[in-house]
């Protein structure tokens, strides 16, 4: 029997979650959804303060929006799609060099899975392919010959058009909480992390019964998701979920953890999952922007007073990974183990 299996391969009882642990699609809104922001009214001083306001209330009620108008190109979203698209529609054997457990490798081709009682493992329907944004000669030499000029030259154009978008939202985030313009930017420090994951979601014969990814927030600080045509994300809001749609050329926004802590718990970083239905293969391309690993992470010092003491503590980012990778299966006390404990007498 292979190491390496594809999540639409046999033995689906690797796949099947528990019952409390099952999506309950009919229980799903779709007549609600995220904000939808329009960028281009960053015109004027008025026009910019408007989207300040509307991201900041998104970011305080939701912790996601989508964006649309934002400058990217169209046509370099399409060819970052169709590159990811070609790259899980290879042979499984001609990816299977990239597939790894290790999580210290820069490159590599995993599934997420869920720890359940007795310590079983069960697997998300789903492939995820994670690398640098930065690409290093491991990763470029690893990446399957036949897809590998067309995989690089859309993602290279890809991540400098997003690399500047994220510059531009964390600096709309920034003046959002009242501080400078580039004050997120800088607390991410030098070099920031930045890591990309293209995930793939097949068709599932019963999507009642397991999950594409289970519930969880994101580590990093930011991130910015393009999807393809079919929906399957799904946000948590009021303790219910609710569905994503797919806007044409727009990209969803959500904040991550680093971010709720710097806030100091104003803007949110929210639980959210992906889904998967029985007709339609579903992709994704998410662009993360996090700290480095030296950097110290912890609320800002000008959204802290006598009315809002520090709701977590200092850290190294490094020890935020590493208390993630111990909930790995888990992710459910993420940054809530470093929630500063009030006195409350």
């Amino acid at each position: 029997m292979k190491s390496f299996q594809l999540a639409n391969e046999s033995c689906p009882n690797k796949f099947i979650l528990p019952q409390n642990k099952r999506p309950n699609l009919s229980e799903v809104k779709s007549l609600d959804s995220i904000p939808i922001i329009d960028l281009s009214y960053c015109h004027d001083n008025n026009s910019s303060l408007e989207v300040v306001h509307k991201i900041s209330k998104a970011c305080e009620e939701f912790g996601f929006f989508q964006i649309v108008n934002h400058g990217v190109p169209e046509q370099v979203s399409n060819k970052m799609m169709k590159a990811i698209t070609d790259f899980f529609e290879l042979p499984s054997e001609e990816r299977e060099s990239l597939y790894s457990t290790d999580h210290t490798k820069s490159a590599r081709l995993f599934n997420y899975y869920l720890k359940v009682e007795g310590g079983e493992k069960v697997k998300c329907w789903s492939e995820c392919f994670a690398h640098p944004w930065y690409p290093n000669d491991d990763f470029i030499s690893f990446l399957p010959e036949k897809i590998r000029t067309q995989y690089m030259e859309a993602f290279s154009e890809y991540a400098k058009e997003i690399g500047s978008l994220g510059s531009r939202l964390l600096g709309l985030i920034s003046i959002g909480l009242g501080l400078e313009e580039d004050c997120l930017l800088k607390k991410l420090g030098e070099q920031p992390r930045q890591r990309a994951q293209s995930n793939f979601y097949p068709p599932c014969p019963d999507p009642e019964l397991t999950m594409g990814l289970t519930e969880h927030t994101d580590l990093n600080a930011l991130t910015v998701l393009l999807q393809s045509e079919v929906s399957g994300l799904q946000v948590k809001k009021d303790g219910k979920w609710i569905s994503v749609p797919f806007i044409p050329n727009a990209f969803v926004i959500n904040l991550a953890d680093q971010i709720e802590v710097l806030s100091n718990g104003r803007y949110k970083s929210v639980l959210h999952r992906a889904v998967t239905n029985n007709l339609n293969q579903r992709l994704s391309m998410a662009m993360f922007f996090g700290p480095n690993l030296d950097t110290i992470i912890g609320p800002i010092q000008e959204l802290i007073d006598e009315e809002h003491p520090p709701k977590y503590k200092k850290y190294h980012f490094s020890e935020f990974l590493e208390e993630f990778f111990k909930q790995e299966g888990t992710r459910t006390m993420l940054k809530e183990a470093f929630e500063v404990q009030h006195d409350n007498k």
